[in-house]
């Protein structure tokens, strides 16, 4: 990835530092990463809202929100550690680096992610199949720094 980004930026006349390329390139990592947890998550959430739909729950996008965002992290993170953040794999402590991944998506997808979810459907009106999708504008890009900065440091 690191090589395919020099290639572009050389062809391009552009100079950048290695260290930059090398967070555009976890960048784009945690951006696949993300890709397919965003699938899974929203699956999760989708199937929780159809079992959820027979109890007329006016807090069901909620639980969703919630059991989706537990199971996607542990994907998050798996692949996080093996793909994106690796090259301090060896020297990192496996819990502490769960338990600072599982607060950093806490922040970002719970709390904010929630907070999200509350404006966009209760107050803006936008359906709450669509209202998670919105969200991850803001929520990605923050999530990245906290795992980049904190949680794989």
């Amino acid at each position: 990835m690191k090589k395919f980004i020099t290639v572009v930026f050389e062809k391009l006349h552009i100079k950048v530092s290695e260290e930059k390329i090398e967070t555009l390139a976890q960048f784009i990592k945690f951006g696949l990463v993300g890709l397919s947890n965003t699938l899974l998550s929203y699956a999760i959430y989708l199937l929780t809202l159809l079992i959820l739909s027979p109890l007329k729950l006016s807090w069901d996008y909620f639980v969703a929100s919630f059991l989706s965002f537990v199971l996607s992290v542990l994907w998050s993170y798996f692949w996080n550690n093996r793909f994106v953040f690796k090259q301090d794999s060896k020297k990192r402590s496996f819990w502490k680096s769960l338990f600072k991944t599982y607060l950093s998506y806490a922040f970002t997808g719970i709390i904010l992610g929630n907070i999200l979810l509350y404006v966009w459907v209760a107050l803006l009106g936008i359906p709450k199949t669509l209202a998670p999708l919105l969200s991850l504008v803001i929520t990605v890009p923050l999530n990245f720094l906290l795992n980049k900065y904190w949680a794989f440091h």
